[in-house]
Parts: structure tokens; C-alpha cells; sequence
């Protein structure tokens, strides 16, 4: 059990991690004028873990701040997620005491 959740733990600061680093790069390069991250490979990370590191780049780099329909769908990532661990936490807490 603890093994698994220290792989998850790990999965999760990689993934959070390389989010970040993916919206710093995104804002570096639309402040160029470059060739930018597509909005689903930002939106992609988010919904595969990197949620928390998605509005920290938001918020820290003021970036994809005004930017809509991004943001509504950032919001229902992290209320999806939530809802999902919610699920797991009761449905495992519900099987235990059974």
C-alpha cells in the first residue's frame, strides 16, 4: 500500500512539475512572439494531475488569466479531480467498515 502511494506521490510532483514548466515556457514564448503550447496540451496535464501547478501559473505568471473558455475549463478539471478522489475516499472508507 505504501509503496503505491509514494508512486503516486512521485507521479504527481513529476507531472505537477513539468505543468509548471510548461506554462513558464508558454508565457516566455507569447511575450516572443513565438510559437506557443497548445491550450489542450496545458489543459492535458492539468487533467492528468497537474491541476495545482496549473493555477499556480496562472496565478504567479498572470498567464491564461482573461483567457475563456480556458479557465471555466481549468475549473471543472480540479472540480472533476475533487469529486473523483471524494469518490475513491468514501467508496474505500464505505468498503472498510463493511
Amino acid at each position: 500500500m505504501f509503496g503505491l502511494l509514494r508512486i503516486a506521490l512521485l507521479y504527481l510532483i513529476v507531472v505537477n512539475v513539468i505543468t509548471l514548466i510548461l506554462f513558464i515556457w508558454d508565457k516566455a514564448r507569447a511575450k516572443q512572439g513565438q510559437w506557443r503550447v497548445a491550450e489542450s496540451t496545458l489543459l492535458l496535464f492539468s487533467a492528468i494531475g497537474g491541476t495545482p501547478a496549473a493555477f499556480v501559473g496562472r496565478e504567479i505568471f498572470r498567464h491564461k488569466t482573461r483567457k475563456q473558455p480556458f479557465g471555466y475549463i481549468l475549473i471543472a478539471i480540479a472540480v472533476l479531480q475533487v469529486v473523483m478522489v471524494a469518490g475513491i475516499v468514501i467508496y474505500r472508507t464505505s468498503s472498510q467498515v463493511l
